[in-house]
């Protein structure tokens, strides 16, 4: 009987989702298409602000007196936008199914078209939560990453760590004040305890392996801040935290971790061993006149204890731009 129980349950929950899924897509697509008339109606008005505003009025109070709430002039224009945003959905390709409508709303906000396709992408592949998907377009997560990608890599394919790493990484999940300067460990034990959020924020592909991880050699012994493997880079990652801005002894201290990593601990089947220095600031000349110039196993990233307003993230970003060394592109 318990089996039985167990077995139909399963049952039941599988066909449960099914039925969600199924639904989800068709009132999707239903939207889309609604999306679409009324841009063809609109089309064929004289004046198309003022036709179009009075269209929606008098179609939500005619659709709200049998379909309810759900109709009304704010969806409408949701309907609408939805398909100026995606108008060759069904022709050129078709709306994921992984994405609720709930997605869909956030991503459609999104003006630049390789953002949203990433979006997109990584919520379908990632099945991000609506939550997590509003933080990554809150914080930039497409144009953080070293080096955006500029199409979906097919699955079967290696993709390139520029296409994962960030800089900077945001760490407003961890509560720590940037004006309390907590010290290196304190850091350490707090993305341990949040480490589920601190897994995200890396990006996709990465596992936890140890923390002041150990590797020995015949006279000493030396410990790794934080170790991941990334199963989609087929590597290890190692990373060292620091509270001061990036040293020239910091790189040389990542480079020979890293080549101590790939000496002592790498598989026959892994690929290059690659090291970040988490910092809190960093001398972009530093970088570009360093080794990290010309490594494609070592990155300098800074990290923000808080979440940054617009403005200080875009001014971030294009200063990192302007300066990205040429063997990072």
């Amino acid at each position: 009987m318990p089996s039985l129980l167990h077995d139909v349950c399963a049952i039941l929950c599988d066909a449960r989702g099914k039925a969600y899924t199924a639904t989800n897509a068709a009132m999707v697509d239903a939207y889309w298409r609604i999306g679409r008339r009324i841009v063809q109606e609109e089309q064929g008005g004289a004046d198309r602000a003022e036709y179009g505003s009075q269209l929606l009025r008098h179609l939500a109070r005619a659709l709200g007196e049998e379909f309810g709430r759900g109709m009304s002039v704010a969806n409408l224009k949701n309907f609408r936008q939805f398909y100026l945003t995606f108008p060759d959905a069904g022709k050129s390709y078709a709306l994921r199914s992984e994405l609720s409508w709930t997605h869909w709303r956030i991503i459609m906000r999104v003006e630049n078209t390789h953002a949203r396709d990433y979006y997109i992408e990584e919520t379908a592949r990632q099945q991000w939560t609506s939550r997590v998907l509003a933080r990554a377009i809150e914080t930039h997560t497409f144009e953080r990453l070293l080096q955006p990608p500029t199409s979906a890599a097919p699955s079967n394919q290696i993709p390139n760590p520029l296409h994962l790493l960030k800089d900077p990484y945001i760490l407003e999940f961890l509560d720590l004040s940037e004006r309390s300067a907590p010290d290196e460990r304190q850091i350490e034990d707090t993305v341990i305890t949040r480490l589920r959020d601190f897994l995200m924020e890396l990006g996709k592909g990465f596992s936890f392996v140890g923390r002041q991880f150990r590797i020995s050699t015949e006279t000493a012994h030396f410990y790794i801040d934080l170790v991941f493997y990334n199963y989609l880079l087929k590597c290890f990652v190692l990373i060292d935290l620091k509270t001061k801005k990036l040293t020239h002894a910091d790189i040389g201290q990542m480079d020979m971790y890293v080549r101590m990593f790939d000496d002592l601990k790498r598989g026959e089947d892994d690929n290059p061993t690659l090291g970040i220095i988490l910092c809190a600031d960093k001398d972009e000349t530093l970088v570009r006149y360093s080794i990290l110039r010309e490594s494609r196993q070592l990155f300098a990233s800074k990290y923000r204890l808080i979440l940054p307003s617009e403005q200080e993230l875009q001014a971030e970003l294009e200063r990192r731009h302007i300066l990205d060394w040429p063997s990072h592109q």
